[in-house]
């Protein structure tokens, strides 16, 4: 845990591997890590929306739920984007393949199963109240 924090806020760690690549990788790298983290804003700033603005839901503590994981996602996939972005960058300068992710497609998955979710709970709502 130490090495990829270290890795992630000492840009020795970075500079002194491999060489410097084409600044034009090292650009792309880094505005796919800003689209990361506005990914995950969006997360938190929904997990806010959710926990202040949402009517009560048919199921007990539903809204609070919806607002915690939202805020744990958003959270998460910030720290995967750093995470994410030193292991690239570090790719870039050795030369290797870049680095494989399964978390697009978690968190793709995670967010469609919200909205079912969403849908669910909307339609209940929606068959007590005609």
């Amino acid at each position: 845990m130490y090495q990829a924090v270290r890795r992630w806020f000492d840009p020795r760690e970075l500079r002194e591997v491999g060489e410097t690549p084409d600044y034009r990788f090292s650009l792309a790298n880094e505005r796919t890590f800003l689209a990361w983290l506005r990914t995950g804003l969006a997360l938190i700033a929904g997990g806010l929306a959710v926990a202040q603005f949402l009517p009560p839901m048919p199921v007990p503590h539903l809204r609070e739920a919806l607002a915690v994981a939202l805020l744990l996602l958003g959270g998460t996939v910030a720290v995967r984007a750093v995470d994410h972005w030193a292991r690239t960058e570090r790719a870039i300068r050795l030369g290797h393949e870049l680095p494989a992710s399964r978390f697009p497609a978690v968190l793709a998955l995670l967010i469609g199963l919200g909205a079912v979710l969403l849908v669910v709970a909307v339609l209940v709502q929606a068959a007590r109240n005609p």
